[in-house]
């Protein structure tokens, strides 16, 4: 299982250096130091210096500054895989909204996002989880094209919870009902604080346990899925150890595997290591719903 530690410590590599972004006297981010020379070009609504920077728009213009300044940044090539998806950028302390950004910036900016998934998997007569329903990803996505993720993955936009992500996204990946998502059971919070090509993965993982029974098939709804399957127990073990899962879809993964006792004895180190990446107080979801 060593192999699967690749997941556990991508979940919190940080090796670029950043510097703190603060909205009304909060830390809610922080920028790559590469980037502080583009962001000179906004004096009116962004104070630069030797703190980290600082956002000056007043709360009536931020959506509007921050949509004039992520063109630009769009433009210079600082903002990746564009997504026209509106996100909240939230205080992690207390989950007030400071504004609402494009999703591809919250990266940039290295903001809080918060993404719902669900593991999908087929239990024996005891209720034992006996098998894995695995995703992969389309070849066209814009954030790792190929790999494979969790029956069900994808980030909360703004105005949704994860529960009600976790329905849209059911239907839209897997095909399933609302009806079929309701029978999902919240698992916990785990916390991703990690560099990647985009810029900085500050994510909340709001994950949930889904049994499907024997015979039923997911399907792909909005072509973001080049499909599914379904993986006895050692064969998902293995790939959520490999390189060929996303870092979100492996942590997950190998947190259903600990917390359901489905690992070797010998992988005690695992359950350790994923249980430091659990979130204990989480202010967007104080009794532990993930609602």
């Amino acid at each position: 299982m060593s192999a699967a530690f690749a997941a556990l410590d991508a979940a919190r590599l940080q090796r670029t250096p950043r510097v703190p972004l603060r909205i009304d006297g909060r830390i809610v981010g922080s920028v790559a130091a590469a980037a502080l020379v583009a962001l000179h070009a906004w004096p009116r609504w962004l104070r630069v210096d030797a703190d980290g920077v600082t956002l000056l728009a007043p709360r009536h213009e931020r959506d509007a500054a921050f949509a004039q300044m992520h063109r630009s940044l769009r433009a210079q090539g600082l903002i990746r895989a564009w997504r026209d998806e509106a996100f909240e950028l939230p205080d992690p302390a207390s989950a007030l909204s400071l504004a609402t950004i494009e999703r591809a910036a919250a990266r940039f900016w290295g903001t809080l996002t918060r993404g719902a998934h669900a593991t999908g998997y087929v239990a024996d007569a005891d209720g034992r989880p006996t098998h894995l329903w695995i995703a992969q990803r389309a070849l066209d996505k814009a954030t790792d094209p190929g790999l494979f993720d969790n029956l069900v993955g994808g980030g909360v936009p703004a105005g949704q919870s994860p529960h009600e992500a976790l329905v849209r996204e059911g239907f839209e990946e897997a095909g399933l009902t609302p009806g079929e998502v309701a029978r999902a059971r919240a698992a916990g919070v785990l916390l991703l604080a990690r560099d990647i090509p985009e810029g900085f993965q500050q994510e909340r993982l709001y994950a949930f346990d889904l049994e499907l029974p024997a015979g039923r098939e997911p399907h792909n709804q909005d072509g973001e899925v080049a499909g599914f399957s379904c993986l006895p127990l050692a064969e998902a073990v293995r790939l959520a150890a490999g390189n060929g899962m996303t870092v979100d879809a492996a942590v997950v993964t190998i947190d259903f595997l600990c917390r359901h006792r489905l690992l070797r004895d010998d992988d005690a180190e695992a359950a350790e290591r994923v249980a430091a990446l659990r979130l204990v107080d989480d202010p967007f979801n104080p009794r532990n719903e993930c609602r």
